[in-house]
């Protein structure tokens, strides 16, 4: 993981994405453990306070378990449900979006790159 934080947003939550986007791509498995919230303090010399906070809206998002005395784990299922509320927020967030712009630039399947085979990528 970078250790660069973006200034628009919590550092607690920029880490609690992080961890998302690790247990989605697959380098958090299920059933794994999280780093200790005092590994990844010293790691990204942030307060352990502020890793603490993250990896709790991990917990109350049933995404992430404490076992008391042992850690944080990454629950069973924690990916399937992250992929469909990732999906669900692109297509009701983003896409509209995409859409309206692809449409304002008067665009067509045949000019997107990885819609049209004929057409390479710039």
């Amino acid at each position: 993981m970078s250790d660069r934080w973006d200034d628009n947003q919590p550092i607690y939550w920029q880490l609690r994405e992080r961890t998302v986007a690790a247990i989605l791509d697959g380098t958090l498995a299920e059933g794994e453990a999280l780093p200790s919230v005092r590994q990844v303090a010293v790691d990204f010399q942030i307060n352990p306070l502020t890793v603490s906070k993250a990896y709790q809206s991990l917990v109350d998002d049933a995404l992430v378990e404490k076992r008391r005395g042992v850690g944080m784990f990454v629950v069973e299922g924690a990916r399937e449900r992250l992929l469909e509320s990732e999906r669900s927020h692109f297509l009701d967030e983003e896409w509209p979006r995409i859409a309206k712009r692809i449409e304002k630039l008067g665009l067509g399947p045949e000019d997107l790159p990885g819609l049209n085979p004929k057409r390479t990528e710039h």
